[in-house]
């Protein structure tokens, strides 16, 4: 029969041979899934073996495509092949009166301690006697229910999510996935012990130190009877659900076996869960027991460790549960082999072990103490890869010294600090004010140079306009030199024209009539009264004769 279980599921629930050879898984961290080939024969590992669903088992029917119905029709055959009573029920159903088997569910009628299933849906009548003689009605069932027990009747369906848990007739535990079966136990019975959901199943397991989620868990447990009809109940299934990044270390004797993420079920008792583990990062502040300097002082440390796990199988070989115990017990004796060869003023010193803390060189030990120091991250780092962690930070971030002389030193280191602190504040004080009043010059300084460009620009503002006005004045002179020019040689040009034009009159006529027109306009211009003297014959310098007189005559009259 073909198998049940998903390609993501691990199931452990045989019994194998004791003289099957197999080898440890330990050497091999990959992780062994349960397969089945193409024949029905699953793949055998040291963990993973023969799943008890695909044995050949008399009147036990897989349910495949054609459903429910059609594996009880199979299972019937098979019992009426073997010569027992047949499973589907000869009655017809009639559509007036009796018990009412709908569509969708099954008819269950109890004949004599045997089941007899009615599938075709109608009403099935009480009479005649004889059709019930020795049967009693029984109710019916849903046909798509996940678990239907009748009368040694078996039928068993899970969806994608859910698993069922079964014990056989023989007490041994399987578990179906994803499909289901109908079975008839002749001797003993098929219990369902539980439907899981695997993808929610109650146990949260956290790490308690860093609080990762490593993955869930979930027992299904049994209850079997013991001598004197006690009870107990046995643990008979384990599901596990691991995250990304995360995976389960299960074994089985001295053989181990790395699981890795997925869900998974666990049914074989000889197989234990060693331990979940997380393959991500992780950071941890981790105290240390008191160690003591080379001069006899106590000293316990505060340490920061950043690690990751890669191989987890050489942390469980090496027997640690967790990847911190193992770091736990290599950073005290590391960190022990380094303070016992220090001081305690070196100690004082040193406010961390880092790698990253040196010494600028002039304590003598320094050299020392900074090879000390790569030595121990070298040694560290070479410690956990033998546990398959890489170790990715250590620092001390934190040490308090024990003891009377530790606490004189503390007092005296107290008082130096308040004496560094007093002092920090008094030059941060002055230096406070010093930047105050180099604020306050660098005002005064940017006002002033605000005053004197405000002052150029003024002064090159009158400038301007000095210039300016002064271009004017010469412009305009220019243009008022350059009109009357242009005036003068108009009228020079006018009159030269005029001269030319008189000039060339040539009648003697006109040129006496031009003669009459300007004594006109000279009489017009100066009045009828004005006596014209002419200045260049004879009759001027009468004329001057008579200015001279004139002359002095008024001068006399002036002396007087």
């Amino acid at each position: 029969m073909p198998s049940t279980f998903g390609d993501n599921s691990t199931v452990v629930g045989d019994r194998r041979p004791h003289d099957e050879t197999h080898s440890k898984s330990s050497h091999s961290p990959d992780l062994k899934h349960y397969q089945q080939g193409v024949s029905g024969k699953a793949r055998t590992s040291a963990f993973t073996t023969v799943d008890y669903t695909i044995e050949e088992r008399p009147f036990f029917i897989p349910i495949g495509k054609d459903g429910v119905i059609a594996a009880l029709e199979k299972l019937d055959q098979q019992l009426q092949s073997a010569g027992r009573t047949r499973l589907l029920s000869k009655k017809k159903p009639t559509d007036w009166t009796g018990k009412e088997v709908v569509p969708g569910q099954l008819g269950l009628i109890n004949h004599g301690g045997s089941p007899k299933i009615i599938t075709k849906p109608g009403r099935y009548p009480g009479f005649p006697l004889r059709n019930w003689w020795a049967r009693s009605w029984c109710g019916t069932q849903g046909l798509s229910d996940t678990v239907i027990e009748f009368q040694g009747l078996t039928v068993v369906q899970v969806s994608q999510n859910q698993a069922a848990v079964v014990s056989d007739p023989q007490n041994h535990i399987f578990v179906i996935k994803n499909g289901g079966f109908v079975a008839y136990a002749i001797e003993g019975t098929y219990d369902v012990l539980s439907i899981v959901d695997q993808t929610h199943l109650p146990g949260v397991v956290k790490d308690k130190l860093t609080g990762v989620v490593l993955g869930s868990t979930h027992e299904v447990k049994m209850n079997s009877k013991v001598s004197g009809g006690q009870q107990k109940e046995y643990v008979v299934a384990t599901f596990l659900n691991i995250p990304a990044s995360n995976c389960a270390i299960l074994q089985r004797g001295d053989d181990l076996e790395l699981l890795g993420a997925g869900q998974s079920v666990i049914t074989n008792p000889s197989v234990t869960l060693r331990g979940l583990y997380t393959l991500g990062e992780n950071q941890l502040e981790m105290p240390t027991k008191d160690i003591f300097t080379r001069d006899q002082v106590p000293v316990s440390l505060t340490i920061y460790l950043k690690w990751q796990l890669t191989e987890p199988l050489k942390l469980t070989t090496h027997g640690y549960n967790t990847p911190y115990d193992a770091l736990r017990d290599k950073t005290q004796s590391i960190l022990t082999q380094i303070v016992a060869h220090l001081d305690y003023s070196s100690m004082v010193k040193q406010r961390s072990l880092g790698p990253d803390n040196m010494d600028d060189g002039s304590d003598p030990s320094s050299a020392f103490l900074d090879a000390l120091r790569t030595r121990a991250m070298d040694d560290m780092h070479e410690a956990a890869l033998e546990y398959g962690i890489i170790l990715k930070d250590l620092a001390v971030i934190d040490r308090q010294f024990k003891g009377e002389i530790a606490a004189t030193m503390d007092k005296l280191t107290t008082r130096a600090l308040q004496a560094q602190v007093e002092a920090a504040n008094v030059d941060r004080e002055n230096s406070n004010k010093v930047k105050q009043e180099e604020g306050a010059l660098s005002v005064t300084r940017i006002k002033a140079q605000a005053a004197n460009t405000q002052a150029d620009a003024d002064a090159y503002r009158v400038i301007a306009a000095a210039k300016a006005q002064a271009q004017k004045v010469r412009i305009e002179a220019e243009a008022q030199a350059e009109a009357t020019r242009l005036a003068a040689e108009a009228d020079a040009g006018a009159v030269r024209l005029k001269a030319k034009a008189d000039a060339e009159v040539i009648d003697q006529f006109a040129r006496e009539m031009e003669l009459r027109r300007m004594e006109v306009s000279r009489v017009q211009a100066f009045g009828s009264r004005t006596v014209f003297v002419p200045t260049e014959n004879a009759g001027s310098q009468m004329g001057n004769a008579m200015a001279l007189g004139m002359a002095a005559s008024m001068g006399a009259h002036s002396a007087k």
